[in-house]
């Protein structure tokens, strides 16, 4: 069982974070720090006491935007110990999940918190650990929530079903036509077709339109296999392409660049040739 450490420099948020752990049958003890010293003396003696000393904490459940040192701060510093315990973020802004990915985060769970949600996050880390990743369904669903998460997210009258390994745990197709995207707890449907290109960034994927663009927990493999109907490209490792939505195509020096909008993105070689076929068939046909 975990034993867990919750970080958040406002208190209800904490505390709201800490009864959901405490919730999960998974977690031996969640204890909370309120700012970044503090959650370094726990850790540090944690450390101290060794794997299996009364202080261990397995896993470091970190808010991002706090006064001082910031969580991804908190997670560099743990990172030089020989053995860190692991990261979970649990932040209101989704647009530091390839830094948290890059310090080798478990997760990178939204606020609002879903009880749902944040036991997949507990699942994961359980899974890393070798530990027993499974939660019963009463953990899957969530306790009913208090103060700070929406009503809506602690009233789910049936469970979740068991979650299976892979990256589509948060995020799924609600038709062939749509992409379902979750900020802040509220979940929006956005038309593929609207989709110019899709970045990636570490575990998810960054969709971009001509409004703006949506974080989703989907790999860009995944993405690219399941959009190849659609008119969706390869150019590169981190970009897929929607073929009818680029501008221009940019020969310069050996190298090759696309224009989408007012983006120019970069094409590899190894695509450029196979990008430049399709072209040429797209404006023919």
């Amino acid at each position: 069982m975990l034993r867990v450490l919750a970080v958040d420099d406002e208190k209800p948020l904490l505390e709201e974070l800490l009864y959901l752990l405490r919730s999960d049958p998974r977690v031996h003890s969640a204890e909370g720090a309120s700012d970044a010293t503090e959650a370094l003396r726990r850790v540090t003696r944690a450390l101290e006491s060794g794997p299996e000393g009364p202080d261990r904490i397995d896993v470091v459940f970190l808010d991002i935007h706090m006064a001082g040192l910031t969580g991804l701060d908190i997670a560099r510093l743990l990172a030089g110990f020989a053995r860190p315990p692991l990261i979970v973020f649990v932040t209101a802004h989704e647009g530091f999940a390839v830094q948290a990915f890059d310090l080798k985060a478990v997760d990178y769970v939204l606020k609002p918190v879903r009880p749902e949600r944040l036991a997949e996050a507990v699942r994961r880390a359980c899974a890393q650990l070798g530990g027993p990743a499974g939660a019963p369904a009463a953990a899957a669903s969530g306790p009913p929530v208090r103060s700070q998460a929406p009503a809506a997210a602690g009233t789910r009258p049936a469970p979740q079903p068991p979650h299976r390994p892979g990256p589509e745990v948060t995020v799924a197709d609600r038709t062939a036509d749509q992409i379902a995207v979750e900020l802040g707890g509220v979940t929006r449907f956005v038309a593929i077709d609207d989709i110019a290109y899709v970045e990636a960034q570490g575990d998810y994927a960054r969709l971009h339109t001509d409004g703006g663009s949506h974080l989703v927990r989907i790999p860009l493999s995944t993405l690219e296999q399941r959009w190849a109907a659609r008119g969706f490209v390869r150019i590169h490792r981190r970009h897929l392409v929607a073929l009818g939505r680029i501008d221009e195509l940019r020969l310069d020096a050996g190298t090759t660049s696309v224009r989408v909008g007012a983006a120019e993105l970069q094409v590899s070689r190894r695509h450029a040739r196979e990008l430049r076929d399709l072209l040429m068939r797209h404006a023919t046909g």
